[in-house]
């Protein structure tokens, strides 16, 4: 046809287009040859020539190397907080520590993609920053099913590298108001090998703690606000760039208000019940008394179990001690009772010794006075006046009335040993109730305000 194009059929399968065509009486051939697109390289090709053996990129060698310093992006997140040990004085986490920063040399274009997610054995081919941390007592690695590990590289340059630990740091404690106490337990992120003119770290800005949703402590409770800071490192060979996190815990007494407080107050408490036993009943009141006492003995030494050996007195140290004071006071009162009771007793022996005394003196005076009559000497006068001496040095109990019966006399010490059980009753409730609101109000109101007004400051 001389007015319209024809198509080769036997070079569709080649892409090959021929147009033909009649323009102005001359038939025309046209050739349009298919466009080939260029093919991206493999994933090895690509992976070699950016940071493989075609690639020229050396892992010992820095980004920007001579020039301006490395600047780290550092970011965790909490998976677990726990196990914070006051005999050892540190606290154990799992977290996910994350680092980025940017490697002119791994930018690249060959591919559309915004990042690259590589396998970790591919850590080894690349620089990475050497951080440490510098209040670690214990770390590990996690590697079931596989590395704990991430790494991902943008076209850019920038380097996304995550990994996974179980951390074990150390936090100096000030156990002064254990157990009412908070705590301030710090996470250092330190370089070791690289000074400040070639590498930095900081936080990232938004996010750079983060803690899991579920996360729960037996303890303590984590403070929402986290203090993020510089803690540069000054050492001889050089200044070293540091970061660092302040976790706030405040200590839930709950364990101890069941397990210590109430117990030793009910034991306290147990111990007054010697003042309404009889007197007379001395194995009941001497055993409960040693009871109360062991106990208490028992309770404080448990407290003190599972606290390091420090050289000040805690919160729980007084409290312990105070009711230990008040126990062994009523078995001590229970024998001033008893000593009291029985000093009739004495005084009818001390009677019956002046009598016998006396009786002896009469005896020596009626054989003086026979032996100076058969010699004619009459020495009465002598007699009296030794026996009116002797008199006026045996009374012991000169306040009791003379002429007083034995009943009359027992009545009067059991009476005074009563009063002294009476005056107990009220007076040991009531110095005690007097401690607990002096003890409680240090420290649950004045202590707790001075934490506020000091959130830094570990109580």
């Amino acid at each position: 046809s001389t007015n319209s194009e024809c198509y080769c059929t036997s070079c569709v399968h080649c892409g090959l287009r021929l147009s033909f065509f009649n323009k102005a009486g001359k038939i025309v051939l046209k050739l349009k040859f298919p466009s080939r697109a260029v093919k991206p390289p493999s994933p090895s090709d690509f992976l070699d020539k950016l940071m493989g053996r075609t690639s020229g990129y050396d892992a010992r060698i820095r980004p920007n190397f001579k020039g301006s310093p490395v600047n780290v992006t550092c970011n965790i997140f909490i998976n677990s907080f726990g196990s914070i040990t006051e005999t050892t004085m540190d606290y154990r986490l799992n977290v996910f520590l994350r680092q980025q920063w940017n490697d002119p040399r791994l930018a690249y274009k060959e591919y559309p993609d915004d990042s690259l997610d590589l396998d970790p054995s591919m850590l080894d081919s690349i620089w990475k920053p050497d951080l440490f941390f510098a209040n670690e007592k214990g770390a590990n690695f996690h590697e079931v099913t596989t590395d704990n590990k991430l790494l991902r590289i943008f076209q850019n340059g920038n380097v996304l590298y995550s990994i996974r630990l179980t951390l074990t740091l150390s936090c100096p404690m000030d156990l002064k108001n254990f157990p009412m106490d908070s705590q301030t337990c710090t996470m250092q992120l330190e370089s070791f090998g690289y000074t400040m003119n070639d590498l930095i770290f900081e936080w990232l800005d938004v996010g750079a703690v983060q803690v899991a949703d579920d996360l729960m402590l037996p303890q303590f409770v984590l403070k929402e606000e986290k203090g993020l800071g510089y803690c540069t490192k000054h050492y001889n060979t050089g200044k070293f760039t540091c970061i660092e996190v302040k976790f706030y815990l405040e200590r839930q007494m709950g364990y101890y208000l069941i397990q210590m407080y109430i117990p030793s107050l009910l034991t306290v408490i147990l111990s007054w019940v010697s003042f309404w036993i009889n007197m007379d009943a001395a194995p009941a009141r001497v055993g409960l008394g040693i009871t109360t006492v062991l106990t208490m003995t028992t309770q404080s030494s448990g407290s003190r179990a599972s606290l390091p050996k420090v050289s000040y007195v805690k919160a729980i140290d007084i409290w312990m001690a105070v009711c230990l004071l008040f126990v062994f006071a009523a078995l001590l009162e229970y024998a001033a009772v008893n000593f009291v009771s029985r000093q009739h007793k004495e005084f009818f022996r001390m009677k019956k010794k002046l009598k016998e005394q006396q009786q002896q003196q009469q005896q020596q005076q009626q054989r003086t006075e026979e032996e100076l009559e058969q010699q004619g000497f009459l020495l009465q006068s002598i007699g009296l006046a030794l026996s009116s001496q002797e008199m006026d040095a045996t009374p012991i109990f000169a306040d009791l009335p003379p002429g007083l019966g034995f009943y009359e006399i027992r009545r009067r010490f059991v009476d005074r040993a009563k009063r002294i059980d009476t005056i107990s009753r009220a007076v040991f409730p009531m110095s005690f109730l007097m401690f607990n609101v002096l003890y409680w109000v240090t420290y649950k109101v004045l202590r707790h305000e001075d934490i506020l007004c000091n959130p830094n400051k570990p109580q």
